[in-house]
């Protein structure tokens, strides 16, 4: 719509300035000013780098301008998220900088306090060393027969839908080009997740989208002819989400159009409202017998669930199940409800679900107390932005992490908060082509890549400053916070540690009155 006003509005200037060049002596100095205008809007009409200035050519110089001289005005200001994690527009500026592959080095020391409490470092070591190899995390478990190996960073699960078109395709063009995967958030598989081929975590929610019948329930025909496709690589199983856990996804009826419909099996012109619980099982031992099922269904690949950890009970009811019936998930994606980059009810955003922390400590510590830690590999998803986010996680007990609110910000996200409302004037959020037109995917998605390369090789640098040769060196022990004035503490001390097995005797007090209460045959 903008560009089609300016255009017209350039259209409309130059009559005039011809007019007046004609009927007026002086008035070939109005072409001293529309000239001007008029070539820097075709010049935003047609550059591919900014897509605020392809959609709003001239005005959106205006926000570059800002931006240029932000680093100055406000390197020492801090934004929180709903539940008031410390998040700093520097570090927002850097995810930009190293997707655009610019420089990313900050001068002037830290921007945080260090003597505030919350503060958390890492000890260094007198002997760093240089990891020159980048590591990947094998996800397959003994029933597996088409283990994966992933990245060590991932683009976390954002729907089509939500998401538009065009920032889809860049997104899985920068997973093809980077060597890492992409998850399809519980939107269904679409072609623009097929074209550029990279690799697919396919996320089945509650919807069942692409895999239902007409009444809404599972269609397991439908489910096995797409998961076996060759580049989706894993799957997994919804359970909550960190956004809105135990409440179900949405998107706006404003959102839906003919093609989504057609991809999610869903009625045109109505909000698409994902139920709160599956309609598949209903008890931990059915949640994996389903995963077994899924598993045979796509023929030996991973099989997954994501949750936000809520009543912890819930939790180890599932782990008495693997206990019970043998069949445990590859992986186990644990969101925390100060994540999401969905639109939820505020509510829901600010009250619900554990801090991701939290909840990984709590899932790596309970497989690690009935001893199946080794056959069940860990996602940290939730806020991971910089390659120190990524050492924190890892340190806590994940094996890998996925990332939603750093890709956005590499596909160009401002944070103009309009995703629910169809009007994202980046094109990232939007299903409006007039938007997502002005995103360029070729562009983008290197700077996706860009992004996750960038930050992998910052995070093992701060691994290799620590003395750690491999990922799996990092302990809780290494991290410290501080928590008042002259208080410092491990994570290690803070969440506690786990021995092996230790649930299955005595069981830890985090865990005992859980663990007691928890079935295998009821949440």
């Amino acid at each position: 719509m903008v560009r089609r006003i300016f255009v017209f509005l350039a259209i409309v200037a130059i009559a005039l300035a011809t007019t007046l060049t004609v009927i007026w002596p002086l008035g070939y100095l109005t072409w001293a000013l529309v000239a001007p205008v008029v070539l820097l809007g075709v010049i935003d009409l047609f550059q591919t780098h900014h897509a605020i200035r392809r959609n709003f050519p001239v005005l959106g110089r205006l926000r570059y301008f800002f931006e240029s001289i932000r680093p100055e005005m406000h390197q020492y200001f801090i934004e929180t998220d709903t539940n008031g994690t410390p998040f700093s527009r520097e570090q927002r500026s850097v995810v930009y900088q190293r997707a655009k592959g610019e420089l990313d080095t900050v001068p002037f020391g830290t921007r945080h306090d260090v003597y505030a409490e919350g503060y958390t470092w890492i000890d260094h070591s007198l002997a760093p060393i240089h990891i020159h190899d980048v590591p990947r995390v094998r996800i397959g478990g003994p029933a597996c027969t088409k283990p994966y190996d992933a990245a060590l960073l991932n683009i976390s699960a954002m729907s089509f839908g939500s998401l538009s078109p065009a920032a889809i395709r860049a997104l899985n063009g920068g997973a093809r080009d980077g060597g890492f995967a992409h998850n399809t958030g519980e939107g269904g598989l679409s072609p623009y997740h097929l074209e550029p081929g990279g690799d697919i975590i396919w996320q089945i929610g509650t919807g069942y989208f692409g895999c239902r019948r007409p009444d809404g329930t599972f269609d397991p025909d439908a489910f096995a002819e797409r998961a076996k496709l060759d580049v989706v690589k894993m799957i997994e199983i919804k359970l909550s989400q960190g956004a809105k856990p135990g409440h179900g996804g949405i998107l706006p009826a404003a959102k839906v159009t003919p093609e989504i419909a057609k991809i999610r099996l869903v009625q045109l012109g109505q909000d698409v409202l994902s139920p709160p619980a599956h309609t598949t099982f209903s008890t931990p031992r059915g949640l994996l017998e389903f995963v077994a099922k899924l598993r045979e269904l796509s023929g030996g690949k991973p099989v997954g669930f994501k949750l936000c950890v809520g009543n912890p009970r819930d939790f180890l009811g599932v782990c008495k199940a693997m206990l019970e019936t043998g069949i445990t998930p590859d992986y186990i994606a644990v969101d925390g409800g100060e994540g999401g980059t969905g639109a939820a009810p505020l509510e829901f955003t600010n009250g619900v679900g554990w801090p991701l922390f939290d909840g990984l400590t709590f899932v790596h510590g309970a497989l690690v107390g009935i001893g199946l830690r080794d056959r069940i590999k860990i996602i940290a998803s939730g806020r991971v932005l910089d390659g120190f986010d990524m050492a924190v996680r890892i340190a806590l007990g994940a094996d890998l992490c996925y990332s939603a609110r750093g890709m956005m910000f590499s596909l160009g996200c401002i944070q103009a908060l309009r995703c629910n409302n169809n009007t994202c004037p980046a094109g990232v959020a939007t299903q409006d082509p007039l938007l997502y037109g002005g995103l360029v995917v070729a562009d983008k998605r290197k700077r996706v890549t860009n992004f996750q390369k960038g930050t992998v090789r910052n995070f093992l640098d701060i691994i290799g400053a620590a003395g750690c040769h491999t990922p799996a060196d990092l302990s809780a022990q290494m991290i410290h916070r501080r928590i008042g004035d002259n208080r410092v503490i491990s994570l290690a001390d803070l969440y506690g540690e786990v021995s092996p097995g230790a649930i299955l005797g005595e069981a830890p007090p985090r865990y005992a009155a859980a663990w007691a209460r928890a079935r295998a045959d009821a949440f």
